[in-house]
């Protein structure tokens, strides 16, 4: 790994930006949206918000013991944050070069606004930074605007997974969809 891209790493994850929390929080006209958003670890104090959200987009919710058990499996957990609210979070698990989106889900309230599309992006960059070789996702081909966002980053299907997710009538087959990222070089 170069020094620079070691250094993106650190950064990222140290860097804040008061001058743009001030702005915003007193005049906050001043700030285009995008500004505001900030994708940060996910923290265990987020899981009320983070639960709230997903029981509002899924039938089939996750529980809190599965956002645990995320924790505990160290998978990379984020959330997409606007001056302190959760708009958004996904759930990543990362190993052998891939990266797999176990989950990524926006407020209702909040869809349609870029949001999805900032925090896949942030997900390509992190997968970027540490030299993976593909991203891979599950999605109900029902969910045609999530599809469509995927498809507009890269990603492409590669496969079908026969009853994959719960349904009210049994079982629905999930779209698998997978990013390749560039080679080292």
């Amino acid at each position: 790994m170069k020094f620079s891209d070691l250094y993106e790493i650190i950064k990222d994850k140290v860097s804040y930006d008061a001058d743009r929390d001030f702005y915003a929080r007193v005049f906050p006209g001043t700030v285009d949206r995008k500004d505001l958003l900030r994708m940060r670890k996910m923290r265990e104090s987020d899981l009320p918000a983070v639960l709230a959200i997903e029981k509002q987009v899924y039938n089939y919710p996750w529980s809190e013991g599965i956002f645990n058990d995320c924790f505990k499996a160290r998978y990379s957990c984020w959330v997409c944050d606007e001056l302190d609210k959760v708009l958004g979070y996904c759930i990543v698990s990362t190993a052998a070069g891939e990266f797999h989106i176990m989950n990524i889900c926006v407020d209702p309230a909040e869809q349609k606004q870029g949001i999805g599309k900032f925090m896949l992006e942030h997900i390509i960059d992190q997968a970027k930074s540490r030299w993976a070789e593909s991203i891979f996702l599950e999605v109900r081909p029902t969910n045609e605007a999530a599809i469509a966002l995927y498809q507009s980053l890269g990603f492409n299907e590669i496969g079908i997974r026969k009853d994959y997710y719960p349904s009210e009538n049994g079982r629905e087959d999930a779209v698998m969809l997978g990013l390749e990222l560039p080679k080292k070089e």
